[in-house]
């Protein structure tokens, strides 16, 4: 039986200024800051949600992402696990704890998407 269970899905928007992006998606798009840290935020309006990500290095923006929350996510990467077993090396990072308080695994599609799978911790 299946329990592991994928809920919504959230672009991880990069920006090269991270401030300018935050303003325009609170003062024009009206959405409301629920988390934030550093070079990162998470943004809601109803039911949508978006994921600020500031650039990691000068020039360069981060990789095309993807967030999808899940509930029950070891019962989901149990399930996943013995194809998540075949794919080449560096493609899957097991469940772990982030700082911000999320449970996650990661995994790398076949054009590079890296897709964060997560749950509160």
């Amino acid at each position: 039986m299946r329990t592991g269970r994928c809920t919504t899905i959230t672009p991880i928007v990069p920006t090269v200024d991270f401030e300018r992006a935050l303003q325009f998606y609170m003062r024009v798009l009206r959405f409301t800051v629920q988390a934030r840290q550093d070079d990162y935020a998470y943004l809601i309006r109803d039911e949508v949600a978006i994921r600020l990500l500031a650039k990691k290095e000068p020039g360069k923006l981060p990789e095309q992402s993807c967030y999808i929350c899940v509930e029950n996510l070891q019962e989901l990467y149990e399930e996943f696990k013995p194809r998540l077993d075949k794919l080449p090396e560096g493609r899957v990072k097991a469940p772990f704890v982030q700082p911000y308080g999320q449970r996650e695994f990661h995994v790398i599609d076949e054009d590079s998407l890296l897709i964060f799978f997560g749950e509160p911790a």
